[in-house]
């Protein structure tokens, strides 16, 4: 039997309760420092809270501490993940070498106690099957995959290390570059992705151009991916290994937590009963939706499997880094002020809609008043032509079902009563009887004068304010032929449902390795050694003892001339249909090639098919 976790991004407390309360196993949120989404802090207090209420359902808190640490933020960072520690979160993400010989270091001290999992953050540029041992040696319970693997290349990965805990993503925003191997905002805006300040440089126009200066692209989004959604491959990664299945978006807010996390949390609760001895979830809780969630209508570039299954030719977004949205029909007729769309969709006063122009640029526009499918928008588009196909990207209706409450969590449970010798008792269990909490009242026995029964389930039953749902009543012999007031069998009821269950369950933590030499994992980690990121003198001294040889400072520390700032594995020789070694067409060009940002800036190309890899340096 594996357990299967939904993880959630929480921007902050409301967020990742919303994500509890719509299926989500575990969130992972950031503390108010050193976390890689710097916008989306958090106090401890609020992380404390978050926790008391995940934990009533055996959800889990993850705490992302996973930027690299200057030297005089060594000892705020170490107070805080005290300070975590002592509030009871579930799992610590940690990118720096320095930081997770600490974390390791201080679990010593709470032998016997909580301490939270050591999970490396998909920052640390796990994609392969040694770096995923590397890291486990070093102590960590969790490895977060790098978001480029295939399903075959997670099934090699577990079958290697199959007592490590691995971590997927499946839905959400993509960096194109490597997580951890990316300092294109470093470099260009002086904000490290590494330090959780990403400019977002992959989301700009470029021009493409050959090394005789002929443009073969002129001003695209060439390094624009589409968003993951792997909803409908999740048996496929349970198979291969992956445990914990990860949303993307901490920048996210409440309405597209409670969609997304829904419509996985369903997918997963699918998966579960179609393999009930082989899987089951790592939460407790059945929810009940007030709504039907639908990925299309919640943000997104367009959805691409990734490379799940190998290189796919669409998984780019070149010509907007926006969200579409839902396709919702093609333009019809156009009049003066109206227009009528060919399609199933309705539409609502206030619609945000949008379409490519013949720029294949694209444009908004918000309905003003819609009549059935004629649309009156505040204001006639200028490039808007019949056969134009439309995306809507603002449902307005949707909004105002999620802006309501749209679930309920409940955890089902059975009652006991019975009569004890002073008095009665009253045991909530869970289903399986793995889990029990119990009550009990002095009271008088008298033989009652008329049938108790019936009155004993309906008091029993009214738990509807609480987090618990009673499917069964078990009343033991004899204990219905005496008197018990109402008053008394409510006193109870809300003392039993007033305690939870303990969820909490303290693993045996990985134990680390004695002198593990550092990993040389990719070629430009030995060329490019500022690629290890290390920016404090700890991180330094865990390499020196691993014997790495030529250690250098991150790339934020010390600048290196004409640097590779990005290392993916989208190809955009292969994207334009130009990938001979995949039957794509030979390009005239020649080549190196070379990117042109908007302020002339420009990163020459390199194109590494022996490793199926693109790299982008800076000239």
């Amino acid at each position: 039997m594996r357990k299967l976790e939904l993880l959630a991004p929480a921007k902050n407390l409301e967020t990742g309760i919303a994500a509890i309360d719509h299926g989500a196993d575990a969130v992972y949120i950031g503390a108010n420092r050193f976390g890689a989404r710097q916008a989306a802090g958090n106090s401890v207090d609020d992380i404390r809270q978050l926790c008391d209420y995940a934990h009533q359902y055996g959800a889990t808190v993850h705490v992302t501490v996973n930027t690299i640490v200057y030297n005089d933020e060594l000892a705020d960072t170490k107070q805080l993940i005290r300070q975590l520690v002592e509030i009871g979160v579930d799992a610590l993400l940690i990118q720096d070498m320095g930081i997770l010989e600490y974390c390791v270091s201080l679990r010593k001290e709470y032998i016997g106690k909580h301490f939270p999992e050591i999970h490396s953050s998909t920052q640390c540029d796990s994609r392969t099957a040694e770096k995923v041992a590397w890291l486990h040696q070093l102590g960590c319970d969790r490895v977060v995959l790098a978001r480029e693997l295939s399903i075959e290349e997670i099934k090699n990965i577990h079958e290697k290390n199959p007592d490590v805990d691995l971590e997927a993503f499946v839905h959400g925003a993509l960096c194109v570059s490597y997580s951890g191997i990316c300092y294109a905002s470093q470099y260009c805006f002086n904000r490290s992705a590494n330090r959780g300040e990403c400019a977002q440089f992959c989301r700009m126009k470029f021009d493409l151009v050959d090394n005789k200066g002929r443009e073969i692209e002129h001003q695209r989004h060439l390094l624009s991916l589409k968003d993951m959604c792997q909803i409908d491959h999740l048996e496929e990664l349970a198979d291969a290994g992956a445990c914990a299945f990860k949303i993307e978006g901490r920048l996210k807010g409440v309405d597209y937590v409670k969609n997304v996390v829904s419509a996985y949390s369903k997918r997963l609760n699918e998966l579960v009963a179609k393999r009930p001895n082989e899987y089951q979830r790592a939460s407790y809780g059945n929810i009940e939706y007030s709504f039907t969630p639908n990925l299309n209508k919640t943000f997104n570039r367009g959805y691409t499997t990734y490379f799940l299954r190998g290189r796919q030719p669409d998984i780019a977004s070149f010509d907007t880094p926006k969200a579409l949205g839902e396709y919702v029909g093609k333009i019809k007729e156009i009049r003066h002020d109206s227009f009528n769309v060919a399609g199933t969709a309705s539409f609502a006063n206030g619609d945000g809609l949008c379409f490519f122009n013949s720029n294949h640029e694209l444009e908004g526009f918000r309905i003003n008043r819609a009549v059935g499918n004629r649309l009156f928008p505040l204001k006639m588009p200028a490039n808007l032509k019949p056969g134009l196909g439309l995306y809507r990207n603002n449902d307005v209706e949707f909004s105002k079902i999620l802006a309501s409450k749209t679930a309920t969590r409940r955890i089902p449970v059975v009652f006991t009563f019975k009569a004890i010798t002073d008095g009665f008792s009253l045991t909530m269990s869970l289903t399986d009887g793995s889990q029990k909490v119990s009550s009990s009242v002095t009271f008088e026995h008298q033989e009652a004068k008329r049938p108790q029964h019936d009155n004993i389930v309906k008091q029993l039953s009214k738990v509807g304010n609480t987090i618990y749902d009673c499917v069964q009543i078990d009343i033991a012999e004899g204990a219905d032929s005496f008197f018990i007031p109402s008053s008394v069998l409510s006193q109870l009821r809300q003392d039993v449902t007033g305690k939870h269950f303990d969820f909490s369950t303290q693993q045996q933590p990985v134990q680390p390795q004695d002198n593990v030499k550092a990993l040389v994992w990719q070629s430009e980690y030995k060329s490019y050694p500022y690629t290890y990121n290390i920016s404090n003198d700890e991180a330094r001294q865990f390499y020196e003892k691993a014997q790495l040889n030529n250690i250098q400072q991150a790339f934020e520390v010390v600048p290196t001339p004409n640097p590779l700032i990005m290392q993916c594995r989208h190809c955009i020789r292969y994207s334009l249909g130009y990938c001979v070694k995949r039957g794509g067409e030979r390009p005239t060009w020649s080549e190196p090639l070379t990117l042109i940002l908007g302020d002339g800036r420009r990163f020459h190309l390199e194109f590494k098919c022996s490793e199926c890899q693109m790299n982008i340096y800076a000239d």
